[in-house]
């Protein structure tokens, strides 16, 4: 009777053991790992991938255990860097608690949709095909991905972002814009985005342009001239005399109005300039060899301004 009381006994504590060995001992994970646990895992989802990942020795102890002593909190969707040898329960900890590691792909202000195509499928970590977005639809960010995600679904987050960005923005927009529609203000953005890379003039520049449409005059920047020459990239050259009167919808030399759609994907920055302008009667403006920009209100203080960055540049060697 004593012999088979001890045995039970054993048998108890082995029945305690075990779980409680294969769920807080070291775990068969020979070196560090990165598990992708994709959105809407449940425990048992997960564990197969941890399974799959050699992290744990049963996904079917794991989803037992983790219901018996685990937290209830729901599992987080990314990539974890699991470490050699860590246990069942920091694993789930970690899934639960922890912050997934993050890989990011940047999208800079002003860059067209042709690069951030580029750019997309130079990522090697993503995967799929995706057309080139339509130009504008795209908000300048930097943007978490996970090893293995659809290029699409990328895209999609980038352009959700600017739908969110831009209606914000028009709803907080100044009275009295000559923009009259969102599709405008992110025309306008697009163009002012690429005529200046200072956070103090873009309000000023925003100006200039609103008061030109106000009063009917051809916009004039060289910026559209050459977006549907390259579709954004680099021109490597000067602009051609035959170019600045070409009729192609974005040109504004040789057309008056706004082009007929974004000319890259603005930033927030310029969005929100367009949409709250400077005060300014500013018509005109030129380099000033600064890495900025003098404003005119007249074609006579312009003209003044242009022969000084002439004189600017004749000095520097490249007229």
């Amino acid at each position: 009777m004593r012999r088979l009381l001890i045995l039970v006994l054993a048998l108890a504590a082995l029945a305690i053991g075990v779980p409680m060995w294969m769920w807080r001992g070291p775990g068969p994970l020979a070196k560090p790992a990165i598990v992708r646990i994709p959105e809407g895992a449940t425990i048992a989802s997960a564990g197969k991938v941890l399974a799959d990942a050699h992290a744990i020795r049963s996904a079917t102890w794991f989803r037992g255990l983790a219901g018996k002593l685990g937290a209830h909190d729901p599992i987080r969707a990314g990539e974890f860097r699991i470490p050699a040898r860590a246990s069942a329960e920091a694993i789930l900890d970690m899934l639960q608690h922890g912050r997934p590691t993050l890989k990011l792909v940047t999208i800079p202000e002003g860059m067209p949709s042709v690069i951030v195509h580029d750019r997309l499928m130079a990522t090697a970590a993503l995967t799929g095909t995706v057309p080139v977005p339509p130009e504008g639809t795209v908000l300048p960010d930097s943007y978490a991905y996970s090893n293995g995600e659809a290029r699409l679904a990328v895209v999609q987050r980038m352009q959700k972002a600017m739908d969110k960005a831009l209606a914000a923005e028009w709803a907080g927009r100044a009275p009295g814009l000559v923009v009259t529609t969102p599709q405008q203000a992110l025309i306008l953005a697009s163009i002012v985005e690429k005529e200046t890379g200072l956070a103090a003039e873009r309000a000023t520049v925003a100006a200039v342009y609103s008061n030109r449409l106000k009063l009917g005059m051809a916009l004039q920047a060289d910026p559209t001239v050459i977006y549907p020459i390259t579709q954004g990239r680099p021109l490597g050259r000067r602009i051609l005399e035959s170019e600045l009167h070409a009729k192609n919808g974005y040109n504004t030399y040789a057309e008056a109005g706004l082009p007929r759609g974004p000319i890259c994907n603005p930033g927030r920055a310029s969005i929100d300039a367009v949409l709250h302008p400077a005060v300014s009667r500013a018509l005109y403006f030129v380099a000033n060899g600064k890495g900025g920009h003098v404003f005119a209100d007249t074609l006579a203080e312009h003209n003044a301004n242009v022969k000084k960055w002439y004189a600017i540049r004749h000095a520097r060697g490249e007229m």
